[in-house]
């Protein structure tokens, strides 16, 4: 088991933090990406600076405290998600619906895990010699597959670049769930999946009733 320094643990958290609270900012401001550069940068400032601040005066020291870091791939596609609005480009907030099922079956088995539920050793498997490597070599295969393919080369990308973080830095943690996993992560997930299923549900709906009414009644 390989685990980061600790500095540079710390540079990451405050690092991360600050993308993640910037395009959180940028998600919820209404029309962002029809915002003025400099609007923009005042936004990633205004999250940026706090968590420069020494010690517990910083944002980033409380939120380790409690979430931990957020995991690499979070952190690519809020950046990702800030290059959008930067490009004067609307960014979907729904997660798309490969990566949001792969990112929620991934949670559920490690939180169930984590409870006692399933009892496999799953989370501590990611600090493994031999099988994290291997996985982590897997997915970079596939991502690189995926994006000299043009499959969702902006998601593909963003997992491969989480993998070169672990492989070269162990960053985050030394584990390679919390390289590509991470509660808020987990949670965008899930909401995009329901946000889907509720967007299907509408559009047959709508479409049931608009066949029910061009339909002719016969008496």
């Amino acid at each position: 088991m390989s685990l980061p320094e600790l500095a540079w643990q710390i540079v990451y958290g405050r690092a991360a933090w600050a993308i993640v609270l910037a395009a959180l900012i940028v998600a919820l401001w209404p029309r962002a990406w029809q915002l003025a550069r400099a609007r923009l940068a005042a936004i990633a400032a205004c999250a940026a600076l706090p968590q420069m601040l020494p010690g517990e005066a910083s944002p980033a020291f409380w939120l380790g405290l409690v979430f931990q870091w957020p995991s690499a791939l979070l952190v690519r596609l809020s950046a990702l998600k800030l290059h959008c609005a930067w490009q004067g480009r609307p960014a979907t907030k729904v997660m798309p619906a490969p990566l949001a099922a792969l990112v929620a079956l991934a949670g559920v088995a490690l939180y169930l895990d984590a409870i006692g539920l399933l009892s496999q050793g799953f989370f501590y498997a990611g600090f493994g010699p031999r099988g994290a490597p291997l996985l982590a070599l897997l997915l970079a295969v596939l991502c690189s597959a995926a994006i000299v393919r043009g499959h969702a080369r902006p998601q593909a990308a963003a997992v491969l670049a989480a993998l070169l973080l672990f492989a070269v830095l162990r960053l985050p943690t030394g584990n390679l769930w919390d390289t590509l996993l991470d509660p808020f992560l987990w949670a965008w997930a899930l909401l995009s999946l329901a946000a889907r299923f509720r967007h299907r549900s509408t559009r047959a709906a709508s479409t049931t009733a608009d066949a029910a009414q061009a339909s002719p009644v016969v008496f």
